[in-house]
Parts: C-alpha cells; sequence; structure tokens
C-alpha cells in the first residue's frame, strides 16, 4: 500500500503533497467567491475527483449544487455537461447514436453528452432501467459502445449524479450494482442563518460572478500520483476492514457485542469494493489535509460518505426508523481505535 522505506522518503512525500495542495486550497478559495458556504460539499467533490470517484448527492432543489459543479468544472479547465433525466429518456440520448447519410451511404457516429468531464447527472433516479444501465457501464468500464465501437472516454471522467430526497413519486430505485460504483453519497443541508443572508445579498443583485481557472489536467493527475503514495499503515488498513466487516453483521476483533446486535437490521453489507473505496478516499482526504499518511480520523471523516449507499437496511431496521447513518455511527463507536 505504500513506497514509503524511511523517515526522508515520508518527509519529501510531505513536502510534495503540501506543494501539490496549495493549488487546490486556491481553487476552493476561487469557487466561494460564487458559491457561499458548503465547504464539506466543496471539499469532498474535490475528493472526488482527485480519486476519480463518482458521487451520488442527495440535496432537495436551490441548494446550488449545480453552481457548484459549474464552478469546480470552470476552475480546473473541465468540459461540463449537465443532462436532465426523465421517465421518457432513452440510451442514445446520454451516449450517442449512428446516423444514416444518405448522400455518402454511410454511418455517422453522433458521440453524447456522455463524451465529457463532468458529468452532473440531475435527479438520476427518474430514468428507466435502460438508461441506468448505459450508464453504469459508462461509469464501471470508462467507456461506451456506439453499435459495434467501443469509445474510450477522456480522463478525467466523474459523475456527479442528484436526487431529490423529498419527491419519490415517478422515480426508479437505482440498483444496488450501481450505487456501490459511487464512491460516496453526500448529503446537502441547507445553510445556516448566516451564510443564507450572504446568499440573499449576493444573488439579489444582477451582477456577473467570473471565475479564473486556478488548476488543470495535469495538476490533477499529479495530484493523483501522489494520492498513490499516501503511506496507509496496517493497523490502519486492519481499521477499515473490521469497519466493513462490521457491516456484514461480522464480529471483528477489535469490536464489541453492539456489532453483533447488528445483525437483524442490516440485510445486506458492503462489499469489498467498499474496503478499496476507503483506503482510496482516506488516502485523498489525508492528501487535502496537506499529509502524506493517513490516520484513523481520515477515515473516519470520510465513513459515512462512503458506506452510506452500501448498505441495505432490513425490514426491522425500516420499521424501526433506523437509518444507515445510525448504523454506522453504531459501528464506529464500538470497533477500537488503533
Amino acid at each position: 500500500m505504500t513506497n514509503i522505506t524511511s523517515s526522508t522518503d515520508l518527509e519529501q512525500l510531505t513536502t510534495a503533497v503540501q506543494m501539490q495542495v496549495q493549488g487546490f486550497n486556491k481553487l476552493k478559495q476561487e469557487i466561494h467567491k460564487k458559491i457561499i458556504g458548503q465547504e464539506s460539499f466543496i471539499e469532498r467533490l474535490l475528493l472526488g475527483i482527485i480519486a476519480s470517484g463518482h458521487i451520488l448527492i442527495e440535496g432537495v432543489p436551490g441548494l446550488a449544487k449545480t453552481e457548484t459543479v459549474k464552478a469546480l468544472a470552470k476552475c480546473i479547465g473541465l468540459n461540463f455537461q449537465r443532462i436532465q433525466f426523465t421517465p421518457d429518456l432513452l440510451p442514445a440520448d446520454l451516449i450517442g447514436t449512428q446516423i444514416y447519410k444518405p448522400n455518402t451511404s454511410e454511418f455517422e457516429t453522433k458521440k453524447g453528452p456522455l463524451f465529457s468531464n463532468l458529468i452532473l447527472a440531475d435527479e438520476i433516479n427518474r430514468a428507466p432501467a435502460k438508461v441506468q444501465s448505459a450508464l453504469l457501464e459508462a461509469m464501471a468500464e470508462k467507456h461506451i459502445t456506439i453499435g459495434e465501437t467501443t469509445y474510450n472516454l477522456e480522463e478525467p471522467f466523474i459523475v456527479l449524479a442528484t436526487q431529490n430526497p423529498l419527491e419519490q413519486e415517478g422515480t426508479y430505485a437505482l440498483p444496488e450494482a450501481q450505487m456501490d460504483r459511487f464512491l460516496m453519497k453526500l448529503k446537502i443541508d441547507y445553510p445556516n442563518r448566516q451564510e443564507e443572508k450572504q446568499i440573499m445579498n449576493l444573488m439579489s443583485i444582477k451582477q456577473e460572478i467570473k471565475l479564473s481557472q486556478i488548476i488543470g489536467k495535469d495538476e490533477l493527475f499529479k495530484a493523483r500520483e501522489l494520492v498513490d503514495k499516501i503511506y496507509l499503515d496496517e493497523k490502519v488498513q486492519d481499521y477499515i476492514i473490521d469497519i466493513v466487516f462490521a457491516t456484514r453483521g461480522k464480529e471483528s476483533k477489535n469490536a464489541n457485542k453492539k456489532i453483533k446486535e447488528l445483525e437483524n437490521l442490516i440485510e445486506y453489507g458492503a462489499s469489498p469494493r467498499a474496503s478499496i473505496a476507503l483506503a482510496l478516499a482516506a488516502k485523498t482526504h489525508a492528501f487535502l489535509q496537506g499529509r502524506a499518511y493517513v490516520t484513523p480520523q481520515d477515515v473516519k471523516n470520510i465513513g459515512f460518505d462512503v458506506l452510506r449507499q452500501r448498505i441495505v437496511l432490513s425490514f426491522e431496521a425500516e420499521a424501526e426508523d433506523k437509518t444507515t447513518d445510525d448504523i454506522i455511527a453504531v459501528i464506529f463507536d464500538s470497533i477500537e481505535v488503533p
């Protein structure tokens, strides 16, 4: 999990991380010219882009989700596409199609909006299964098949999908396989009183807020290289495994009896993909904090967002009004921190 062999290597990596993360800190400052608050949301979006992980976003309308993603794309110089998911959407509306040209008697490929860097899939749960399947291929394989030809998607390719937690009429439940493909599921809440006053004053006057590109794709790829080198101690690795095993109702060596009590509340626990996601997200979180090593606190900080969509609750849990966040909280409280 690490290339570090000495304290000198760690110091050198720390220096490289701290130099590289300065650009991302400036990027956040630039976004805040237009977006008030939402500090955690912006940081998680950055984490997802650096870790090359798709993100599911849940929040009521009007919380600036679209504007935040557009601002992020602008500040990194990425191509951005927003797709409004509706029940009548077809796979071709996402991936593209082949058009017959009578004058040449040949088919021409017209690529769809998924051929971009940053995709905002608005209200993703409103589209039918065929559309979800087409999106899943792009998310999982980073390529798209049109006719008999497969096209690789340009890196970075990140899907940021939104769901409205209030209006569920006319929606389709996302399949578990697709939910597991998201690195994180974020819950976006209302701004506080002071932030809302700032938003009101900023947006109630007609003005164009121009954002500058702060970093480019090269800096993003360099950050990914550094994240790969972040030190993940074996004790922290075991801590991650203990957490994931606990979601399956299995007692781990560092857990107490409360884990056993979760068995009846969890229908399906997190897959091995969750262990990979926790490790990668924790390393990326450490990078954004300017550190070259992962602490258990990094795992705790991103644990809820990484595990939230990977746990399927039982009927008993739903009858008791338990949420996945309740289950995750018990797990983190029950497992001994190394």
